[in-house]
């Protein structure tokens, strides 16, 4: 595909004649919507943008006591703006896409340390910069519809915006299974696991909105009263992700991707689990040094705080703009996105071939002289984040 194409393709995302993001609700309760249904609510930086502001007029406004997220269509939110990210970098300008980049995870962290409630209304796709977004807030309310996953290893990324925190929190080595393999889960599965912390049938997904429009208190039990009016007890079906963790504790706490896959294998000698043959072919599948930069970011993500969390995926995102090491996102997203052929072309090709000090590289220092680190400030949350039950 040519520049100009690209240019044209960046040009339409920034689309400011629609509404992305919209601003309703009441004096007490604000309602930002994510509004690019068909692009199923995917962020770029207009969005980013408009959404911090805002949430920094509510935070200050005494008046409001809480704050929803939404999406329209049939995702909450499927990603990032990626393309504009492959943009950059074919025009040259990494660090305009480590800006935008930078300017999410702030937002992540804006929600994660809000000094009031932020609920989050997954009725559909929630996945990458979706996540992000919503994981980090006080309350996540999912549906039967609700599709979670992060699938960046696919397209020669790293789990970011904040997932080397909560999915390292996940009960045993669930975080790595599904940052490693991309593993969709449902749901049912999420409230299980404790990435959501409410389950609500969507056809009653209206009448808790509206009752959440009544709200004239900041008080996460007063919150947690209201919604779970309208709980529904989750079917965590015999085949669910949960179900699995024995398996997935045994295999994914080995030390190295070879060794998990190796574990994988062996497993999948010994039984008939269709579960197990579909993460080996999506850890083949996916690109090599962006598996094991996944890992390490989990693994040190489980002994951090979320703010270092941040500055370590903002350091790891700035060496893949950069190209330091591997050109396996620019490859990801080509095949993905652009040509749609599905056939990157990885390098290195093979797990053997990426050496310790290849993903290190990731973790160190930008070369560059006006580069900064992610500096975010010291704040936490005054807000009691609830946690699942189940």
């Amino acid at each position: 595909m040519s520049v100009p194409s690209l240019m044209a393709m960046i040009r339409h995302s920034f689309d400011k004649d629609v509404d992305q993001v919209l601003f309703q609700g009441n004096s007490y309760v604000k309602k930002i919507i994510l509004n690019r249904p068909q692009k199923l609510n995917c962020i770029n930086h207009h969005m980013i943008s408009e959404m911090t502001k805002k949430l920094k007029v509510y935070e200050i406004d005494p008046e409001v006591k809480v704050v929803v997220l939404k999406g329209n269509g049939k995702a909450f939110c499927a990603g990032g703006d990626v393309v504009a990210s492959y943009i950059y970098m074919v025009a040259g300008h990494w660090s305009y896409g480590a800006n935008t980049y930078k300017k999410k995870l702030i937002l992540d962290y804006a929600v994660a340390t809000y000094g009031k409630p932020v609920v989050a209304l997954i009725d559909g796709i929630v996945m990458g910069a979706g996540a992000g977004l919503s994981m980090h807030g006080a309350f996540k309310i999912v549906t039967e519809n609700t599709v979670f996953a992060m699938p960046e290893t696919a397209i020669g990324h790293f789990v970011d915006v904040g997932a080397s925190h909560f999915l390292s929190r996940l009960p045993g080595f669930l975080g790595e299974y599904l940052g490693l393999t991309g593993t969709t889960i449902r749901g049912e599965g999420m409230v299980a696991c404790g990435l959501a912390t409410h389950f609500v049938l969507s056809k009653d997904l209206h009448l808790v909105e509206s009752a959440l429009d009544e709200v004239t208190s900041s008080d996460t039990n007063k919150i947690s009263k209201i919604i779970s009016k309208f709980e529904h007890k989750p079917n965590v079906k015999q085949d669910d992700v949960y179900s699995r963790l024995e398996i997935i504790n045994k295999c994914f706490s080995r030390k190295t991707v070879e060794e998990i896959l190796s574990s994988l294998e062996i497993e999948a000698g010994n039984r008939a689990d269709k579960w197990v043959l579909e993460a080996i072919k999506s850890m083949k599948a996916g690109s090599p040094i962006s598996l094991k930069i996944s890992l390490k970011s989990i693994r040190e993500g489980r002994m951090q705080a979320l703010d270092q969390c941040l500055a370590r995926e903002y350091n790891i995102f700035c060496h893949i703009m950069r190209r330091t090491v591997s050109i396996d996102f620019f490859e990801g997203i080509r095949a993905k996105f652009l040509d749609k052929d599905e056939n990157p072309k990885w390098e290195p090709a093979r797990l053997e071939l990426v050496s310790d000090e290849m993903v290190g590289q990731y973790f160190s220092r930008v070369d560059e002289d006006d580069w900064e680190t992610l500096q975010l400030p010291a704040r936490s949350s005054s807000v009691d984040i609830m946690r699942p039950r189940l």
